[in-house]
């Protein structure tokens, strides 16, 4: 998919055959299956730690990508980009079939582990840290909806512990390691300028 980046203030585009979030008909059929399949796959979810509905973290994600100029295929991935991590692989299948490969590989770019037939994943070290390295040359449409999810997740911690809560708690590894991921992959998305790098540099500095 060919992708034309322009620098436009925090929201450098990079967009696909769908210029600048611009739905036809045809994207926006595509961009309700996506919702369909997200919407199912995590149906029975919460944020962690919370008691806020899953599905309203990718309808976030898939919302900045639009805004930062993305294509409906980049808007689908974004709906999708956790499905096959938190819902399961055996969701693969069903993305081509209905979406087509190139919002399967998108999906698949952004997806750092998928767990196995027990449910479990590789450690979070291994698991983070191939993740980074990958992040470094990946494809610019896979790196806008990954910065895309990292910013919504930033935004959500920071929101978190404005309002009080013991925001670190909630994850699997301390607050340095947490951090010390999120400050790594911002480094990539400056190096790479991605779509609202500043603004995740910026959530840093107040986590810090």
């Amino acid at each position: 998919m060919p992708n034309i980046r322009t620098k436009g203030g925090n929201h450098q585009r990079c967009v696909g055959p769908h210029n600048f979030g611009v739905f036809d008909v045809d994207g926006s059929f595509q961009f309700s299956i996506a919702f369909e399949i997200a919407n199912r796959a995590h149906a029975t979810q919460v944020r962690k730690g919370t008691h806020i509905a899953y599905i309203s973290h990718p309808m976030s994600v898939a919302a900045l990508i639009l805004e930062a100029g993305g294509s409906v295929e980049n808007a689908c991935a974004g709906l999708l980009h956790d499905v096959l991590e938190e819902a399961g692989p055996e969701y693969a299948k069903e993305i081509r079939t209905r979406l087509g490969e190139d919002v399967l590989r998108l999906e698949e770019g952004c997806t750092d582990g998928v767990p196995d037939a027990t449910g479990e994943k590789e450690p979070w070290a291994i698991l983070k840290e191939r993740h980074v390295a990958h992040l470094k040359t990946v494809p610019d449409d896979v790196l806008m909806v990954s910065a895309c999810d990292k910013l919504h997740n930033l935004r959500s911690i920071l929101c978190d512990l404005k309002n009080g809560e013991d925001v670190f708690e909630r994850f699997s590894v301390p607050k340095d390691k947490t951090l010390w991921c999120c400050d790594t992959l911002v480094t990539i998305f400056e190096a790479r300028e991605a779509p609202y790098s500043r603004e995740m540099r910026e959530i840093l500095k107040a986590l810090a």
